[in-house]
C-alpha cells in the first residue's frame, strides 16, 4: 500500500509539471476584449497582508503607466495586480517556440513504463518509416508543430484523434445543445503563466493576474486546464467567465524546487476579494487547483486550508487534486462518449487498488487541448494525469451553479456519487463508477 501511495504522488507531480522545454520570446497580440471595471477590489488591503507576512523579501514597488501594482521580491518574483476598480489582463504572456530544437529525428524515442509517454510534440519524423508503428503511435503526444510522413499507418487516423480529443464526452455536448454552458457563473483557476490570446478560450477570460511569477513565457500546464474547464470547444463549461491566478508556490533552485504553499493560499484570498466586487448574478463559484494540497509537511498548508475555508465562507468551493475523484483513460480513437471507451487511467492502469474503486471516476487522457506554442495552436497528450481531472470537475459544477444557482458542493459531490454508472474497465470484472453529466445535471435540477 505506501509503495501504491509513492508512486501514485511521484506520478502526479511528473505528470501535473511538465512543463514548457523553453521560454524564449515569440511574437504575441494583446487581447482585444474591453477591460470591464468593477467596485471597491481591495488590492491595498491584498498587499498589505503579503507586506506583513514577508517582511524583508519585497525589494521594489511600483506603479505601472497601465495603472498595475507591482511588487518585486528578493527571489526574483513579481507579483502584478490589476489597477484598483478594475478587471485587468495584466500581461501577455508569450508562446513558446520547441521547432528550434534539433528534432529532426532518425528513429523514434524509446521509454520503458506506464508512468513514461511518447513525446512527439513539434518533432521532425519525416525520415522515419512508421508504417508499423501503430500501437506506438497510440501511446504518443503530439501537436500541430510536429511534421508526420507520408508513411503514418491509414488506421492512425489524426483528424479523428484531434476531434474525439477535443470532445468532452459522457454527453457533455448533448448538455451544451440545450443550454447548460456555465452561462453567467465565474470560474478562477490557479495555475501556471497561461497563454492569455489563445482562440480556444480568450472570449472568457475576464481577470488575469499574477501571483509570485518570474517567466514572461505560457507554461504547457495553463493552455490545458483552461481549454479542459473553459474552452470554446474542449470545455465542460465553454461559456462560463474565467478569473485567472498565474502562481507559482514556491522557489525553483538549483537542487530542485523548494515548494512553498503560502502563494495558493494568496491567490485564493485574492478571488475571494475580486468575488466580492462582482454582480450577484455573475458571482465566482468554484476555484480550480490542480495541484495537492493535502501534504502536511508542505510549507504553509496550514494556510491554505485556511483561505479555503474563507472561500467557502463565500460560496465558493475549491477543487484540488483528490476531493474522491480519480482519472480514468481512453483509447485516442475510442468515442469519448461512449462508455465501453474507458479504460484504467495511464499512470494508475497497473495498479489495483480499492481507494481508487470506490471514487468516482472523470475522462482523463486522449485530450486535444490549447498549446503554448502558438494562438491558434493545439496539443494532444496521451496521458493527461490528475491535473486535467480537477478543471473538468469544476466546469461540471459551473453547470450545475447554471441551472441551480443555490447548489452546495456538499449537494454537489452527493448527486455525483448517487448518479455515477457502474462500469467494468479493461475487460476486467472489478467494478467501477463514471461520471453521469446528464444524470447529475436532472438530479440538481430537482433539488
Amino acid at each position: 500500500m505506501k509503495r501504491l501511495v509513492i508512486i501514485l504522488s511521484l506520478m502526479l507531480l511528473l505528470i501535473a509539471c511538465r512543463s514548457a522545454l523553453d521560454n524564449d520570446e515569440k511574437e504575441h497580440k494583446d487581447v482585444s476584449s474591453e477591460t470591464p471595471t468593477i467596485d471597491n477590489i481591495h488590492t491595498d488591503k491584498d498587499i498589505k497582508i503579503i507586506e506583513n507576512e514577508t517582511l524583508g523579501k519585497i525589494t521594489n514597488e511600483y506603479i505601472t503607466s497601465e495603472g498595475y501594482r507591482v511588487i518585486e521580491y528578493e527571489d526574483g518574483y513579481t507579483t502584478t495586480f490589476s489597477p484598483e476598480g478594475v478587471l485587468a489582463i495584466v500581461k501577455t504572456p508569450q508562446s513558446v517556440d520547441f521547432t528550434k530544437y534539433d528534432y529532426n529525428l532518425e528513429e523514434l524515442p524509446q521509454e520503458e513504463g506506464t508512468e513514461f509517454f511518447h513525446d512527439l510534440r513539434s518533432r521532425d519524423l519525416t525520415r522515419i518509416d512508421l508504417s508499423n508503428e501503430f500501437d506506438y503511435l497510440l501511446t504518443a503526444d503530439f501537436d500541430d508543430d510536429t511534421k508526420w510522413p507520408s508513411s503514418v499507418p491509414k488506421e492512425y487516423d489524426i483528424e479523428k484523434i484531434k476531434e474525439y480529443g477535443m470532445d468532452p464526452g459522457l454527453g457533455i455536448r448533448r448538455l451544451h445543445e440545450k443550454g447548460i454552458t456555465g452561462q453567467g457563473v465565474g470560474i478562477a483557476i490557479i495555475d501556471q503563466s497561461l497563454l492569455v490570446n489563445h482562440v480556444e478560450y480568450k472570449d472568457r477570460i475576464k481577470l488575469y493576474e499574477e501571483i509570485h511569477i518570474n517567466s514572461d513565457s505560457a507554461a504547457m500546464h495553463g493552455p490545458a486546464v483552461v481549454s479542459i474547464a473553459v474552452g470554446k470547444s474542449v470545455g465542460v463549461a465553454p461559456e462560463a467567465d474565467l478569473y485567472y491566478i498565474a502562481e507559482t508556490h514556491g522557489v525553483y533552485m538549483e537542487n530542485g524546487f523548494d515548494w512553498d504553499l503560502y502563494w495558493i493560499a494568496k491567490s485564493i484570498d485574492r478571488i475571494i476579494e475580486i468575488n466580492e466586487a462582482l454582480p450577484v448574478d455573475k458571482k465566482i463559484r468554484v476555484i480550480s487547483i490542480s495541484l495537492g494540497i493535502d501534504n502536511p509537511e508542505v510549507k504553509n498548508q496550514e494556510l491554505v486550508k485556511e483561505a479555503i475555508n474563507r472561500a467557502s465562507n463565500e460560496g465558493i468551493y475549491t477543487i484540488s487534486v483528490g476531493n474522491s475523484l480519480m482519472g480514468t483513460g481512453r483509447k485516442p480513437l475510442a468515442d469519448p462518449n461512449d462508455l465501453s471507451s474507458y479504460t484504467k487511467g495511464h499512470f494508475w492502469r497497473d495498479f489495483d487498488n480499492y481507494i481508487i474503486k470506490r471514487n468516482i471516476l472523470v475522462p482523463m487522457d486522449s485530450r486535444y487541448v490549447a498549446s503554448p506554442t502558438g494562438n491558434d495552436k493545439y496539443v494532444f497528450y496521451y496521458s493527461g494525469g490528475m491535473s486535467w481531472v480537477v478543471p473538468y470537475t469544476a466546469g461540471l459544477y459551473a453547470l450545475c451553479s447554471q441551472v441551480n444557482p443555490n447548489i452546495t458542493p456538499s449537494e454537489f459531490n452527493s448527486a455525483i456519487y448517487n448518479t455515477a454508472t457502474k462500469v467494468h474497465l479493461d475487460d476486467t470484472i472489478d467494478e467501477y463508477k463514471i461520471l453521469n453529466p446528464e444524470g447529475l445535471i436532472n438530479k440538481i435540477k430537482g433539488k
